[in-house]
């Protein structure tokens, strides 16, 4: 009997940008006994979905070509047509579920986080359960694929990493966000005041307005002396920063810092692995951290419950169809999206 086959976006090799994209015909993953299969309504694209397209995690990511890494596990390939699939973040409804399976069945609406080798830009993505949460009605696909990896980040950052509470009881912060209205940033900046954070925050001129609507106390243009000084206009000194852009030095954050300040850095570099490695054997109290993301279903459903309950807003720049999918790929590699951009089937 003949393979179902979906429609899926991948690329063969690194590098290529959005031109070394391919529409290819591939057959539905069969989901693990963990697992569960998603009939996809929307993705979204990250950073870092593009990033290991261009080497960022090579020999890590992909492990090999030709690869079809949310495939893998049930079905190999060895035509030349298997290449790399891509995408973490979906939100759908549930066609099939593993056998270990236990709190969602068939035609339940969610969304999830595909493992992070990839699997999102396609009809149908093979998740976790444990990385997978239900999709209220008052979520949209669109809304809800843009949390996981992008509201994941701002919420772990935030949390296990500045060590803020959400729940208005803890010791206010001074926090400052780089790159402010990116898919983490404007987050991150909504998160932080739900934790009763005096928030300072960055972006370009045209985006000033818009993230004062998100709630920063302060917004300041990184194109001027200021900006490029991370200074806070009122002089405060920040007790974290959660860092969603690239290109900034150690000795900018440094003396805008508080006494124990710490840079959660989402997009770490090798030079920032090595401050980090090397405060770590200084024992300094101003560390600039790197940041692991760890999916979970718990983190998720909190999110889902914030953009049902209105306390958090998702943000979408565009949409495009799957069909048009390097459309959204070159966006993304443009770097000057406001908000998530997301891919719909």
């Amino acid at each position: 009997m003949a393979e179902k086959l979906m429609h899926a976006v991948q690329y063969s090799g690194y590098g290529g940008g959005a031109s070394g994209l391919n529409h290819v015909e591939v057959p539905i993953p069969n989901p693990n006994k963990d697992e569960i299969l998603v009939k996809v309504e929307a993705a979204s694209i990250n950073p870092f979905d593009w990033k290991v397209q261009e080497g960022m995690m090579r020999p890590i990511l992909p492990p090999k070509f030709p690869y079809i890494p949310s495939l893998d596990r049930v079905m190999t390939y060895n035509s030349p047509q298997a290449k790399i699939s891509l995408g973490s973040d979906v939100a759908g409804e549930v066609i099939k579920v593993g056998s270990s399976v236990k709190n969602l069945k068939a035609g339940d609406k969610v969304v999830g986080y595909v493992d992070p080798r990839g699997g999102g830009l396609a009809q149908f993505a093979a998740c976790k359960e444990s990385w997978t949460t239900k999709r209220p009605l008052e979520v949209s696909a669109s809304s809800a694929a843009s949390l996981p990896v992008a509201g994941l980040t701002a919420l772990q950052a935030l949390t296990k990493y500045a060590g803020m509470r959400l729940d208005g009881n803890g010791h206010p912060k001074n926090i400052l966000v780089t790159a402010a209205s990116g898919g983490v940033g404007h987050f991150a900046v909504q998160l932080a005041k739900l934790g009763n954070a005096h928030v300072t925050a960055t972006c370009g001129a045209r985006n000033l307005e818009f993230v004062k609507s998100l709630g920063a106390d302060e917004v300041i243009d990184y194109r001027t002396p200021e900006g490029a000084a991370l200074k806070s206009p009122s002089g405060r000194k920040f007790d974290a920063v959660i860092h969603c852009t690239t290109g900034i030095p150690w000795s900018t954050f440094e003396p805008n810092l508080s006494s124990h300040g710490k840079v959660v850095d989402i997009t770490p570099s090798f030079s920032g692995m090595i401050t980090f490695a090397l405060q770590k054997l200084t024992f300094s109290k101003k560390q600039l951290v790197p940041l692991l993301l760890m999916p979970n279903r718990e983190n998720l459903e909190f999110l889902v419950n914030l953009v049902k309950e209105g306390k958090l807003k998702t943000v979408i720049d565009s949409k495009h169809p799957l069909s048009n999918a390097e459309d959204a790929w070159a966006q993304s590699i443009d770097g000057h999206a406001t908000g998530k951009i997301i891919v719909e089937n």
